[in-house]
């Protein structure tokens, strides 16, 4: 079965021999005609070739009708079609170097655009050092199990995800989080795949089989965007229509002023559309490969267009908005009892709970007052008991702690403390909100956003209140998904596109309803980052910032590449109109307008102006 780049290349070789072919027969036929003075074959073999190029947009041309689309192959078609019947061979052959030269040109600028994404399947680790009874064996990176052993030599690449168990070393994950700076690794840390090696070897323990990975999830992500490109072609069938029309009306006008049929093929020849079927999915894989040096992954042309025009942007709260790690908000001691004691005995309990309450709570708790514990009992579900200073200490839930106390629950996530079987008091908690969130808001207004909605299944209380620091407008909370989806879809016409962020598995849905869904994927594949449109690979909010800003540029790049192509190709029409330009040197003069589109096309991947200023 081939590979995605196994199918492009060879789409790409055949290409590049039909332009061989052309330029091999185009020599055979100079030494024909000038060097040996045989008629004739020139024009047979140019024939032969025109006709089966002409067959194959004839082909192209169908079946875009039966998608529903004109095309602009057409005017390619006539002008090859014309040279057959005026017998213009050498003219004829620089359309044919014009039609296949230009699909090699658009490979190559292509492949030059796209090479970011590229370089992330290059560097997709195939071979792993296993262990196997203290012996080194390479085994290949999808047959490592979980539980194997490997041993990460100096410089090399983390074939799977996994964690250090003997070891320390610096790791550049910088192509996964974009962290400038190598990070020290040790015992019991976690290693993502795809990230590199410093300079000293460590062994790990495999946690996720290869195809989990989070290497993995970015090279799915990569292959998926790198299947869209032919869809974006229909930017330029926009034109098609009054393109085609204008130059037919040129052409058949030419023809009947001059009473000549060579007028109107000399028309024909410079409308060839090559410079716009080329312009659009050019300027679209490069504003791709420009998110991609940004660490935020695009599956599809078009994504880039809607993320151009969106006018609403809604966010889940928890994990997009906020961090999703809670800090100790308010320590609430009852009558009698000391803070700092509360905070103590609840804190010494929590230190050997996994629950992210847990290890929020001893995180924010001073070393020095966490204490030995002895007699701990976990209730799954409740909360945990034990021994602290000789009294007998639960923390949890309050059915759990305290069942008879009358006090009125937190509106906010807290654990309840009880001291020998009396209600001690509450620890409450909120969840950060990222730093970066305020002005992340800010710029998307400076963007063009005119509404941006909070979507979350948290309480009414903490969503306000995350909502008056962040800069939202409207807040929706206690939503289940079904709800949210329903809240994209209410969003009124002239509020659209409407963009969705999430990061959740429950967030997999609205991403879907929404015109453009964006992931925030940075802690590996999720039900959300496949339901995405685009997927951000940092855990960094304001990258919706540099996708909005890159595909504003990419497709202002794009509209004034076609429009430069169209404009160009009409003036060399009316040219050639008066008759100045004979039908060979229109071809030429094609392949001139090709570079230029091709050259406008790119500029696509460089940065926007001011983007950390304006956005735009």
């Amino acid at each position: 079965m081939y590979t995605l780049f196994a199918i492009e290349e060879e789409i790409t070789m055949k290409r590049q021999w039909k332009f061989i072919v052309v330029l091999v027969i185009g020599a055979i036929g100079l030494l024909t005609d000038n060097v040996f003075h045989i008629a004739g074959v020139a024009e047979v073999m140019f024939d032969i070739a025109g006709a089966y190029v002409s067959i194959m947009f004839a082909k192209e041309m169908l079946e875009d009708l039966k998608e529903g689309h004109w095309g602009i192959d057409v005017l390619a078609l006539i002008a090859i079609i014309s040279m057959i019947i005026t017998r213009d061979y050498w003219a004829e052959w620089m359309i044919l170097v014009m039609s296949t030269g230009g699909e090699s040109l658009e490979d190559y600028a292509t492949g030059q655009a796209n090479k970011e994404l590229r370089a992330l399947l290059d560097k997709n680790p195939r071979v792993a050092n296993k262990l196997v009874d203290g012996k080194v064996v390479e085994v290949k990176v999808d047959d490592l199990q979980i539980g194997d052993q490997v041993l990460i030599k100096p410089g090399q690449q983390v074939p799977v995800d996994g964690v250090i168990v003997e070891g320390e070393s610096a790791f550049d994950q910088s192509s996964l989080t974009g962290e400038s700076v190598p990070v020290d690794k040790g015992v019991g840390d976690d290693l993502m795949s795809g990230s590199l090696n410093g300079e000293t070897a460590v062994t790990m323990e495999v946690k996720k089989l290869a195809k989990d990975s989070e290497y993995q999830s970015i090279v799915e992500l990569v292959k998926s965007s790198e299947a869209q490109p032919a869809k974006f072609v229909k930017m330029a069938d926009r034109y098609a229509v009054p393109f085609t029309i204008i130059s037919l009306i040129i052409g058949i006008a030419a023809w009947v002023v001059s009473g000549d049929f060579h007028r109107f093929a000399e028309v024909m020849v410079v409308a060839s559309p090559c410079p716009l079927l080329i312009a659009a999915p050019v300027a679209l894989v490069a504003g791709m490969s420009s998110m991609s040096k940004h660490h935020i992954i695009v599956k599809s042309g078009p994504t880039l267009e809607q993320l151009s025009k969106a006018k609403t942007f809604a966010f889940d709260k928890t994990g997009t908005l906020t961090q999703n790690q809670l800090v100790i908000q308010d320590v609430l001691p009852e009558a009698g009892v000391d803070q700092e004691k509360l905070l103590s005995y609840a804190a010494s309990l929590e230190q050997q709970s996994g629950h992210i309450i847990a290890n929020s709570l001893v995180k924010g708790t001073d070393k020095g007052l966490i204490k030995a514990v002895s007699d701990l009992e976990e209730s799954t579900g409740n909360g945990v008991k034990g021994t602290v200073d000789g009294n007998t200490v639960m923390v949890g839930k309050l059915s759990y702690v305290a069942p008879d106390a009358k006090i009125e629950k937190a509106k906010t996530t807290a654990v309840y403390v009880s001291i020998n079987g009396k209600y001690a008091g509450q620890i409450t908690f909120k969840d950060q909100l990222r730093p970066e969130t305020p002005e992340t808001l800010a710029r998307l207004r400076k963007q063009g956003a005119k509404h941006i909605m909070m979507l979350t299944g948290d309480n009414q209380d903490v969503a306000n209140a995350i909502a008056k620091v962040a800069g939202v407008d409207d807040v929706r909370a206690s939503l289940l998904p079904a709800e949210k989806i329903a809240a994209i879809k209410n969003v009124k016409a002239e509020d659209r596109p409407v963009v969705m962020t999430g990061d959740g598995i429950n967030d997999a849905p609205s991403l879907t309803a929404a015109d453009v869904g964006i992931a925030m994927g940075a802690k590996g594949a999720t039900a959300a980052s496949e339901s995405a449109d685009a997927v951000i690979m940092v855990n960094d909010l304001s990258k919706i910032n540099d996708a909005v800003a890159i595909a504003k540029h990419t497709m202002k790049v794009a509209e004034i590449d076609v429009t430069t192509a169209i404009v160009i190709v009409i003036l060399l029409e009316l040219v050639a109109f008066t008759g100045l330009i004979p039908a060979f040197w229109g071809a030429v003069l094609q392949e001139v307008v090709d570079m230029i589109t091709i050259s406008l096309a790119l500029l696509a991947k460089t940065e926007p102006k001011n983007p950390k200023q304006t956005g735009l």
